[in-house]
């Protein structure tokens, strides 16, 4: 029987038994992950080999140099996921995979690992969206969260709020129409002259900041809840051109420029929440670290009798936990269907 087909089967059998041992890996950018996750809830390892060092000589991540770095990194951290999950490869009952959006040759590293995994070990394969990965995250975090259930995904790629529905379908409300908030927060950390990575380097900066000092823009969009970055951060980047934050401490710039974009996600989520008549909202993605909008999100939801549910701080950057929390949903809703032709989708949105 052809691969496909024992892997519907495979799929099928998972999903009736309801339970399943996932070793997924993630390779969308500049982390090399892998874990081991237990029926969609429980982590049994997570290991996350960060490429931080390497890329911050460059200021960035060199898309070709983290392709690279994955390749040398990935087979020992799924070594490392099944030893600390005290399993061997064939205990395990499916391989699930982030096959996109992301870097194309850094998606491809853990492509093509967990195709030679699976074929090798007669496992099936699943493919799963990273903003997907992200939500799920939650899952992991918050035992007893099911759908429905709103969710602002926000990261240095993507920026969205994305309604969960009863029935576990997702559907964008709205999205970013140019920069995503954690590119944004990565641009002004450069102007400050912030070390690599910018985005949390801002973040701890903000915490010493009046964030009243400096009057920034919020974008309107035409979208009720879309969201724009792109002249927030023109805006800033203009006034150090001009020399206007010459005179403002980085404290208090670095606090004002969170402000602006923890206001503007603050606003349009609890707005959106309150519209669609949820009761509880998720905030996932790398910037969902973001300490400013953390508490803003607190006070935000707690003033509007809003359940917020965030997970800690590991499982809000990129991990491969929530990969294996996503697959297993995947699987328990009939919507996983694995194929050794499975390709990286580097482009795209969850829908």
């Amino acid at each position: 029987m052809p691969y496909d087909q024992m892997c519907a089967a495979w799929l099928d059998a998972l999903r009736r038994a309801g339970r399943a041992d996932i070793l997924a890996i993630e390779t969308s950018c500049d982390e090399t992950a892998a874990a081991v996750i237990r029926d969609g809830r429980a982590i049994l390892s997570n290991i996350v080999s960060t490429q931080i060092p390497i890329h911050a000589r460059y200021g960035g991540v060199v898309p070709e140099v983290a392709s690279r770095a994955h390749v040398e990194a990935v087979n020992a951290a799924v070594d490392q996921a099944l030893e600390g999950a005290r399993l061997r490869l064939n205990d395990i009952d499916a391989i699930a995979v982030t096959n996109g959006p992301g870097l194309v040759g850094a998606l491809l590293v853990g492509v093509s690992t967990a195709k030679a995994l699976a074929f090798a070990s007669s496992k099936p394969l699943i493919a799963v969206h990273h903003m997907e990965a992200h939500i799920s995250a939650a899952y992991l975090a918050y035992d007893d969260l099911e759908p429905p259930f709103l969710c602002l995904t926000v990261s240095g790629g993507h920026t969205a709020l994305i309604e969960t529905t009863a029935s576990g379908e997702s559907r964008a409300l709205g999205r970013t129409l140019d920069d995503a908030a954690g590119e944004a927060f990565d641009k002004a950390a450069r102007v400050l002259g912030l070390p690599y990575p910018g985005g949390p380097a801002l973040d701890e900066l903000a915490e010493r900041g009046n964030p009243s000092s400096l009057a920034l823009p919020r974008a309107k969009t035409p979208g009720a809840y879309d969201f724009s970055f792109s002249g927030l951060k023109t805006a800033f980047i203009q006034l150090e051109r001009k020399g206007a934050l010459a005179g403002v401490s980085h404290e208090d710039a670095a606090a004002a420029f969170r402000e602006a974009v923890t206001d503007m996600l603050a606003v349009k989520t609890i707005r959106a929440a309150k519209a669609g008549g949820y009761h509880t909202v998720a905030v996932v993605g790398g910037v969902a670290a973001n300490k400013g909008l953390r508490a803003r999100m607190a006070r935000e939801c707690g003033a509007n009798g809003l359940r917020l549910c965030v997970p800690p701080v590991p499982l809000c950057t990129d991990n491969a936990a929530m990969v294996g929390a996503a697959a297993f949903r995947r699987i328990t809703s009939g919507k996983a269907a694995g194929s050794l032709s499975l390709n990286a989708e580097p482009a795209g949105y969850i829908v």
